[in-house]
């Protein structure tokens, strides 16, 4: 009863956060973020934990085949976490994610150093936080609770909570507001224009009305 439950509101969660998705069924039959975060990374995180490590890592090359998500059988993975489209999402070992993050396309919670005597070397990530289409988020660092990460961003330090990150290398340019934040398109570097931030708004008109 406690495992539909919690199917039943991460189902929930999903169709709350995306427009696009207008039944259950659709959730179930058809979203890979759901299969990869019910399917294959929960049994290979148990099979993980109990030192069955090939088989694990086995499973979740099955469960990368079929979604295109990647995600480490020892990374630990929060409740109702949105994986949007999916494609190309890859999640480190050392990594977390806490409850009700949405994770976008293309995004890498990254390490770095190599081998396992360097410790932990991919990020953590808050609760509630938004990582936005291609996305880089690298090394051991700590994003905090509701912050925001815009699309293609390169994030290589701690991200304060409630803040949004844009641009190469992201600095942040202000508090979360789900209305107007943007988190297709190109990124925001050093060379910003007010045009560029203009186009940047009238995208995220677009986008809040797309139902993408």
């Amino acid at each position: 009863m406690k495992v539909m439950t919690g199917l039943q509101d991460f189902i929930r969660s999903i169709r709350d956060r995306d427009a696009a998705c207008p039944t259950w069924a659709e959730v179930v039959f058809c979203y890979p973020g759901f299969h990869i975060l019910t399917i294959f990374h929960p049994l290979a995180h148990f099979l993980w934990a109990h030192k069955l490590r090939a088989l694990a890592r086995f499973w979740m090359y099955v469960g990368r085949w079929i979604t295109g998500i990647e995600i480490h059988p020892a990374a630990k993975i929060g409740k109702n976490v949105f994986i949007d489209h999916g494609t190309g999402i890859v999640i480190g070992a050392t990594a977390t994610v806490g409850d009700d993050c949405v994770i976008y396309h293309g995004v890498t919670l990254g390490g770095t150093g190599h081998g396992p005597q360097c410790g932990k070397r991919h990020p953590d990530i808050g609760n509630n936080v938004m990582i936005g289409a291609g996305a880089q988020v690298l090394g051991p660092i700590s994003v905090g609770d509701n912050a925001a990460i815009g699309a293609n961003s390169v994030v290589t330090r701690d991200v304060p909570p409630g803040a949004t990150v844009v641009g190469i290398p992201a600095r942040i340019t202000g508090q979360k507001d789900k209305d107007t934040e943007v988190y297709y398109g190109l990124p925001i570097g050093d060379g910003d224009t007010d045009d560029n931030r203009v186009s940047v708004r009238v995208m995220a008109e677009k986008w809040k009305g797309s139902g993408i």
